[in-house]
Order: structure tokens, then C-alpha cells, then sequence
């Protein structure tokens, strides 16, 4: 058990001197690159899209899923939530 323990250690480490990363953070910017790429599908735009291209799909997309229109309020949360990834991951983009 602690051998285990110490491998686990040792194997941290290692990623963070290898990547310069805590292997839990390379897992969460692999959980969140899989949602920008869920929400550039769920929108239609690239990934080179601007804030034009995004904020006119979004627009788009809640024409088509609004509950007026036939659709759900969950489907434009998700609408909302896929346009504010992308435009949050623009902006940190532009900031760096």
C-alpha cells in the first residue's frame, strides 16, 4: 500500500517536472478543451471563429430552440452556456 502510495508521488512529480503541469490539472484542461469543442459543434463555428461569428450563430441557434418557437428552456441554457465558453475562452485568448 505504500509502495503504491510513494509511485503515485514519484509519478506527480515526474509529470510536473516533465510537463509543468499537476497531472489533475492536465485532466481538467482536457475536460474543458472537450467542452469547447462540444460547444463550437453545438454552435456550427469554427475554431478560429470571432466574437461576430459566435455571437451571430448563438443568435441563430436560439432562433431555432427558443420556447416561443417549439423548444425547450434547457436547450437554451445550453445554447447560453456553449456561447459564454467560447466567448470567455476568446477573451482569455486575446489576454495571454
Amino acid at each position: 500500500m505504500i509502495k503504491l502510495l510513494w509511485i503515485a508521488v514519484l509519478a506527480s512529480l515526474a509529470c510536473r517536472m516533465f510537463f509543468g503541469r499537476w497531472p489533475w490539472e492536465l485532466l481538467k484542461s482536457a475536460d474543458r478543451s472537450a467542452a469547447v469543442s462540444r460547444a463550437q459543434a453545438l454552435l456550427g463555428v469554427r475554431a478560429d471563429a470571432t466574437r461576430e461569428d459566435i455571437i451571430e450563430a448563438h443568435r441563430r441557434l436560439i432562433a431555432q430552440v427558443h420556447p416561443d418557437k417549439g423548444g425547450t428552456a434547457d436547450a437554451v441554457h445550453e445554447a447560453n452556456a456553449a456561447r459564454d465558453l467560447l466567448l470567455g475562452k476568446l477573451q482569455q485568448g486575446q489576454l495571454d
